[in-house]
């Protein structure tokens, strides 16, 4: 809808499940969020990922969320044409804040039966990193939480460690 302008760019807006969803407004908290995880995302994966800050998956057929970060298996010459998908993801991150019972009751649920293998949400509001790996049908197989002064890494680079602390407000 975005492409023949029946949406515009200033509506913040995702496809889920055949519904479009208008998107939660982006604060000061959450913006910073990003930028500090897409700057040490970015040192910390070099050109061994494509980084995609706030563009648009193609999930199932009938959705298309946008999360926060999401890192894509290079080149980056191939997203030219097509969207990402699910097995061009290495990690997906959404950063909650006013969001987190959507992002993780909605949105985390459909990343599994899409096959996303790793999905990180941000919970700005009580300070932590949840961790999700091996997606099935039903969920994520494996979940782990990580508070401040722990260290994250996405499975697919182990070396590029995040510490968590850098990317959450000051307590």
């Amino acid at each position: 809808m975005g492409e023949v302008g029946i949406l515009g760019p200033e509506d913040r807006v995702e496809l889920i499940e055949g519904e479009i969803v208008e998107m939660s407004p982006i604060g000061p908290r959450h913006a910073t969020c990003v930028n500090a995880l897409t700057r040490r995302l970015l040192q910390a994966v070099g050109g061994r990922a494509v980084l995609s800050p706030q563009n648009p998956v193609r999930l199932l057929p009938a959705s298309e969320p946008q999360p926060d970060v999401v890192l894509l298996h290079p080149p980056e010459a191939r997203y030219w044409e097509h969207r990402a998908e699910p097995a061009d993801a290495m990690l997906v991150v959404e950063v909650s804040e006013t969001s987190y019972r959507y992002d993780r009751h909605v949105k985390l649920p459909l990343y599994a039966r899409a096959g996303v293998p790793e999905v990180w949400i941000v919970d700005l509001a009580h300070a932590a990193v949840e961790v999700f790996r091996e997606p099935s049908a039903v969920g994520y197989g494996f979940a782990q939480r990580v508070e401040r002064g722990g260290t994250i890494a996405p499975a697919a680079l182990p070396d590029a460690a995040v510490v968590v602390t850098e990317i959450l407000p000051p307590a």
